[in-house]
């Protein structure tokens, strides 16, 4: 007799007011199995993991683990009942350890009594499995980095032995390495009959780690198959309902005048030297492990780091970093932690878009509103961000939706030079290609534009010259002709001197 699948949805419906999340979706996952399931932004994916989880009560449709019938309504009852989900958005509590984190909500005890030790093996192996053995069961993880949080949250979904595991984005914060110690982990739970749902917009990931491929599309599967019979370019059409042209457009852009000059900067928070001017007209791109200080150099020249020594210069002036400074001398920046640092999420869309800008507004007129309200629906459009309306709370956005919103504030604010770190994260591939036309644009109309990401094909796509950050060291800028992705590993991974 055949077994069931593991994990079927079918037939899964679901409404907010007007919007129509999905409808009609359906998912199966073989125990054993590892299945992408990929869509743009807004396209249903995180609703259906949702429903799955028991965020969400679906409108119409039925779940079924292991040929039986499965109804969560709520998260807890949705763990008991064997699913276990890695989110996007970092859902740890800072104040509480590493250890409590993993085992929140599913704590063990006797008598009212919380009794850790009883499963302290369990945390130890799943950190052990990740191989961040050296993350302490006892480190408040208000302490640990971005990746390491990331870490924590899939080492959470570890503990339990949950037989279905859903993966949303859990590489967006992860480098190089850690990115192969969970490679070997997904490939570990699939020997182990596990059904795995593997959510990511880096189809190149999807490539390696899944067997077979669900695409939504305005929340309808639109088409499923096996990864080892379909290319790169076939899962993007399913994705986007066309063809992609061109993955990198760049519009013709001349290098001008230095507007940003860093000399010899060191900040308390790791970056030990680095030295970068910054034209207008140009893209200059920092790659670099996760860790390097790529990140703390945009946040030094910003002012959102306190620098030891160095110097910062603005239009040929001298500059000291500070946020209103920045702002008010033309900088502006797009964090890779859009969720503390880049929104508010809260807050609506519309105020989201124009916080830090009060050039619409006129004091008390409703002119002034009318024009923000207009504008707040062009950058709407202008993103495709997926919203029920300018009114929408950021915080009920999908995390990509929630990334262009960041960065068309910062197109809102019209600056002279861009900071932007990792301005694609988890953000779809034609969103993607529209990010890379913007920042093109930004070039065109001569900004300058400083980019961090982890992709090396991005930064060789879209940047005129790039700089490697190795262990809070920048080095010397080249031509990005002169660039290719081993050498920027290789750079990347032991200095300048390794080229």
């Amino acid at each position: 007799m055949t077994q069931p699948p593991l994990l079927e949805m079918t037939a899964v419906d679901k409404a907010f007011g007007a919007t129509v999340a999905l409808s009609g979706a359906h998912l199966r996952v073989e125990a054993g199995e590892v299945r992408a399931l990929i869509g743009e932004n807004g396209a249903g994916k995180s609703t259906l993991m949702r429903i799955l989880s028991g965020v969400e009560t679906p409108d119409s449709g039925t779940i079924r683990i292991s040929g039986e019938l499965f109804s969560p309504a709520n998260p807890q009852q949705a763990r008991d009942g064997g699913i276990a989900m890695v989110h996007q958005e970092l859902a740890v509590v800072e104040d509480l350890s590493v250890e409590e984190n993993l085992l929140l909500g599913a704590e063990p005890s006797s008598a009212g009594l919380y009794l850790p030790f009883r499963m302290r093996d369990r945390v130890l192996s799943s950190l052990t499995l990740l191989g961040r053995s050296e993350i302490q069961p006892s480190t408040p993880v208000s302490q640990l980095s971005v990746a390491a949080r990331q870490l924590v949250e899939i080492a959470r979904a570890l503990v339990h032995d949950a037989p279905v595991i859903v993966f949303d984005e859990p590489t967006s914060s992860l480098g190089a390495q850690d990115i192969e110690h969970l490679f070997e982990v997904i490939g570990r739970l699939r020997d182990d009959g596990r059904a795995v749902v593997y959510i990511s917009h880096f189809l190149e990931e999807v490539q390696r780690i899944a067997d077979r491929w669900t695409v939504l599309r305005d929340g309808e599967v639109v088409g499923e198959g096996w990864i080892s019979e379909t290319t790169t370019e076939q899962l993007v059409s399913h994705m986007i309902g066309r063809q992609l042209d061109e993955m990198y457009p760049r519009i013709p852009h001349q290098r001008g005048d230095a507007l940003i000059e860093v000399s010899d900067l060191k900040t308390r928070t790791g970056l030990q030297h680095a030295n970068l001017t910054l034209h207008r007209g140009e893209v200059l791109g920092i790659a670099g492990l996760i860790g390097s200080g790529r990140s703390e150099l945009l946040r030094g020249i910003y002012g959102l780091d306190p620098i030891d020594s160095g110097s910062v210069q603005v239009a040929g002036r001298s500059h000291r970093p500070d946020p209103t400074r920045s702002i008010e001398s033309g900088i502006g920046l797009a964090s890779e932690d859009r969720k503390e640092e880049g929104l508010a999420t809260d807050l609506s869309l519309a105020t989201n878009l124009t916080l830090g800008s009060s050039s619409a507004r006129p004091f008390f007129s409703l002119l002034g509103l009318k024009k923000e309200r207009s504008q707040v629906e062009w950058w709407i459009d202008r993103f495709s961000i997926r919203t029920r309306g300018p009114d929408q709370p950021v915080r009920t956005l999908s995390g990509g939706n929630q990334q262009k919103v960041a960065l068309a504030r910062l197109m809102h604010l019209d600056v002279d030079a861009v900071l932007l770190d990792e301005p694609t994260r988890g953000i779809d591939v034609g969103s993607k290609t529209e990010v890379f036309r913007w920042i093109s644009e930004m070039s065109a109309a001569g900004k300058a534009v400083l980019v961090v990401s982890s992709s090396m094909q991005e930064l060789l796509g879209i940047c005129d010259r790039i700089q490697v950050m190795h262990r809070g060291v920048l080095g010397e800028p080249r031509e990005v002709e002169k660039w290719d992705e081993h050498s920027l590993m290789v750079c990347a991974v032991g200095g300048e001197e390794a080229a």
